[in-house]
């Protein structure tokens, strides 16, 4: 696929990852649509694109919300005239383990909640699959050419105190695979899907932490720093020219090992 004059959708596009993917698919050409719940940041990631010469539209929507997914993917496409490629960037992380114990007594004083729970499925897993869906439907009945991207994470093997997170990043992990299996099935030749599995990445929650911590972090990674949002941006502009990749999830991680320098 060319990205001159392809659209992307993308959301999560208010910071991080997916604002970096908007702007870098814009800087090569293509049509953006930028998707967030912050209105506020995407109107200025849009003036950035913009100011470049690009060309794009901001959508302030929820992506747990089916009529919004629908709205945007109609609005992108009421807006370019197509779509090809949609970037499920929007994540959230709300970390607890499922029991804390009282030191005391050593009963359970608190557990990880409902809520804790239902908000990271909601935006992660259900949110992705809202988007991909009417993305592809789109696609399906435009018959445009088209690349579909969720974005899994490396804690998709389990990480301790993100039963949440980590659940729904092995679910996105799997979408890829099953996708291009129901498409192959349905004799859809047109659109692939790749995900794309982060390592410990440099965005603001990661930076800010406590520098002991972030560095006891990087001793697995041996690369020996954090992923840049450009990188991972980088490989998914790179996804949608080599159609040759595709139901595959792909991991930059910077070589992340686990103790004893045993490579994940």
């Amino acid at each position: 696929m060319q990205l001159e004059n392809s659209v992307a959708l993308v959301t999560g596009a208010a910071s991080g990852i997916g604002e970096t993917t908007a702007k870098t698919l814009a800087a090569k050409g293509a049509r953006i649509a930028l998707v967030d719940r912050d209105e506020e940041q995407i109107e200025r990631v849009m003036q950035d694109i913009l100011a470049a010469g690009g060309q794009c539209v901001a959508i302030a929507a929820d992506v747990t919300s089916e009529e919004d997914t629908a709205r945007f993917v109609a609005r992108t496409v009421e807006t370019f005239g197509q779509l090809n490629i949609a970037v499920s960037c929007a994540g959230i992380i709300r970390d607890g383990t499922m029991l804390n114990l009282d030191r005391e007594t050593g009963k359970v004083s608190r557990k990880l909640s409902l809520d804790k729970w239902n908000s990271v499925i909601d935006v992660n897993l259900t949110g992705t699959f809202l988007t991909l869906r009417d993305a592809a439907e789109a696609m399906v009945n435009g018959g445009w050419d088209g690349l579909l991207v969720p974005i899994s994470s490396v804690n998709k093997i389990g990480q301790v105190g993100q039963l949440n997170y980590s659940a729904t990043k092995a679910a996105l992990e799997r979408f890829p695979k099953i996708i291009v299996g129901e498409f192959l099935l349905r004799k859809i030749r047109h659109i692939r899907c790749v995900g794309i599995a982060p390592g410990y990445t440099e965005t603001k929650i990661l930076t800010e932490m406590n520098q002991d911590a972030l560095q006891a972090i990087l001793k697995d990674v041996h690369l020996g720093r954090l992923i840049k949002p450009q990188e991972i941006a980088d490989m998914i502009a790179y996804c949608a020219q080599n159609e040759a990749l595709n139901a595959t999830t792909i991991e930059i991680t910077g070589g992340l090992c686990f103790p004893g320098n045993i490579a994940k």
